[in-house]
């Protein structure tokens, strides 16, 4: 294990790039899922917002996700890195795995954008659109302030 201690500061570097990748993303999605509401199924602005959620999804946010879920596990399997006793740590992770649930929510909407068989308000989606921020704020406030 000391080579993730050597290797932490790149580890962790890449923690934060994934975890950018993914929130730009995630942060989008639903906005595209606004405007797609307007469009006419079978058009071809629809059809252009399918492509451009279906890219975003499998080509950026899935991806980052992976990532930001790989290189936080290596940060926590890293010697000295996690102290588990304190709170934040816990905190941390209930809300990555409900950032993890919004997620699996947006991808369960795009494919019904997919199938035209959208079940949602444009409003909906707007509020939707607010859930990825207060989840990020909440998580970098948890990490840098550390509540114990």
């Amino acid at each position: 294990m000391t080579w993730l201690v050597d290797a932490y500061l790149w580890i962790k570097a890449l923690h934060i790039i994934s975890v950018i990748a993914w929130m730009a993303g995630t942060l989008y999605l639903p906005r595209l899922y606004v405007y797609h509401c307007d469009a006419e199924p079978g058009s071809v602005q629809s059809e252009t917002f399918k492509v451009m959620e279906r890219r975003l999804l499998r080509g950026i946010i899935n991806p980052a996700m992976f990532a930001a879920f790989l290189f936080g596990i290596l940060l926590i399997v890293t010697p000295g890195v996690v102290d588990w006793s304190d709170t934040w740590p816990w905190l941390k992770t209930a809300l990555v795995f409900a950032m993890a649930a919004i997620h699996g929510f947006f991808a369960s909407w795009r494919r019904h954008f997919a199938n035209d068989a959208n079940r949602h308000s444009r409003n909906f989606y707007r509020a939707m659109n607010e859930v990825p921020t207060v989840l990020l704020v909440a998580i970098v406030i948890i990490v840098v302030v550390k509540p114990t």
